[in-house]
């Protein structure tokens, strides 16, 4: 097939703002025509910068996934360990986001570059999304830095199992606000399509 291959995409419900909200703004989602990936940003600021969730986002869509995009109304800060605690400088999920969340198959989160925030946010946010999940992030993680903590990840079983959904991949090396290199956006639709064909 020659030529570009048109996905629908509902808009979100505002519009952006500021540095790094010009395409999204925190509560807002983008929804695919089918739920195949939802691809999970952190709220837009000048640490959580929307460049590498639309590039990954673009990535999977060339490759003909269907790929929502939801930002975070309370991506900013670390978990309280509750659901119901969203509030300015400490990140929490919504029961709408984690309905969103589990309407797909696959959840792809994008994350930073500090290691515990990595894990805490990975770990709140599956506490409550059973589907399997990709954890996009700079910083070099592994299985074993997510099981410890009681996420259950396809790998490595915690002890102590504390999350409904299931880390099936860890991609590192994708910095906040920078180009995402195409060796690394190549394993993250690697690992995505791997899953889809597997669930379906």
């Amino acid at each position: 097939m020659i030529g570009r291959q048109t996905q629908v995409v509902d808009c979100r419900r505002g519009m952006g703002l500021g540095r790094g909200g010009g395409l999204a703004q925190r509560g807002t989602l983008s929804e695919a025509e089918r739920p195949d990936v939802i691809a999970i940003g952190m709220s837009p600021g000048h640490r959580h910068i929307t460049k590498p969730v639309c590039e990954i986002t673009y990535g999977l869509r060339q490759e003909g996934l269907q790929v929502s995009v939801l930002v975070l109304n309370a991506g900013s800060g670390i978990p309280q360990s509750n659901v119901t605690n969203i509030g300015t400088g400490s990140f929490g999920i919504s029961k709408e986001e984690i309905d969103q969340i589990e309407s797909h198959k696959l959840a792809i989160i994008h994350l930073g570059n500090i290691e515990a925030h990595v894990v805490a946010k990975a770990k709140e946010i599956l506490r409550w999304v059973h589907i399997p999940a990709i954890v996009a992030c700079q910083n070099p993680l592994d299985y074993e830095d997510f099981a410890k903590e009681g996420v259950n990840t396809r790998v490595v079983k915690p002890i102590s199992v504390e999350s409904r959904g299931t880390i099936i991949g860890i991609v590192n090396g994708i910095p906040r606000g920078e180009s995402v290199k195409q060796n690394v956006l190549n394993k993250l639709i690697t690992i995505a399509q791997n899953e889809l064909r597997s669930v379906t």
